[in-house]
């Protein structure tokens, strides 16, 4: 099985991460090769990142579809671009934000998000809502950290994620926390140990669900909202 895993935004440092983190979540029977949007913003951090960021991820996800891969994860917590590439893609496509929210259900009545900066939370709050699963979120909390500082693994941006890891436990009363940013993938297993719940982080999610979507030969429907985009002439 031959999976991608894209990062959309343009930081060499955040996708070797990602790379890292793929390649230790990755399915036994999986090949991964992890890409990133070079040319787009280099962190998404709200809609006009995310918009700017949508063309060079959808060339990464159309090159790995002509070299045969089995599904793709688009690994921004956002889920930038993801009904897009999933009309440019046969295979299964999987946004980190959509895996973990669904893992988290499995596992916690309630579950709340603790992401990078408040930017984010508009896009969050509203994947929440289309995705049906407003209801199961106990809170949406921001660190007020940077992606790239994230990525980078500051004490500053450590201590503020464990902040509002802390207050979405005691003070929103949550049962589980979701990591709402692809560059926190390593912080799950410190992080569950130290506050002793379950901590869902997009990477491992989103693998796990498109190995599984590969795995049982379904692909993306080509009927309905994600067909295929038409061939337009010029007028």
């Amino acid at each position: 099985m031959r999976l991608h895993v894209v990062n959309p935004n343009a930081s060499a440092a955040m996708t070797e991460g990602i790379a890292r983190a793929a390649s230790a979540a990755a399915p036994p029977d999986a090949a991964v090769t992890t890409t990133g949007a070079a040319g787009g913003p280099l962190s998404i951090e709200g809609p006009v990142d995310g918009a700017m960021a949508v063309p060079w991820m959808l060339q990464r996800i159309e090159e790995a579809e002509r070299a045969g891969c089995d599904g793709h994860v688009i690994a921004c917590f956002d889920d930038t671009g993801l009904d897009a590439a999933r009309c440019v893609a046969r295979a299964p496509v999987v946004g980190i934000g959509e895996a973990a929210y669904h893992c988290a259900t499995l596992i916690a009545d309630r579950f709340a998000v603790v992401t990078s900066v408040p930017e984010a939370l508009p896009v969050l709050r509203g994947n929440l809502a289309r995705y049906g699963l407003s209801a199961r979120c106990a809170g949406l909390r921001a660190a007020g950290v940077p992606v790239l500082d994230i990525d980078a693994g500051t004490p500053e941006a450590l201590a503020a994620i464990r902040r509002e890891t802390r207050a979405a436990l005691e003070t929103d009363g949550a049962d589980a926390i979701v990591l709402g940013c692809a560059g926190m993938a390593t912080l799950a297993a410190t992080l569950s140990d130290e506050f002793g719940c379950p901590v869902v982080e997009g990477i491992a999610a989103g693998l796990s669900l498109v190995g599984a979507l590969a795995g049982a030969g379904l692909r993306t429907s080509k009927r309905g909202g994600y067909a295929a985009p038409r061939t337009k002439a010029a007028q």
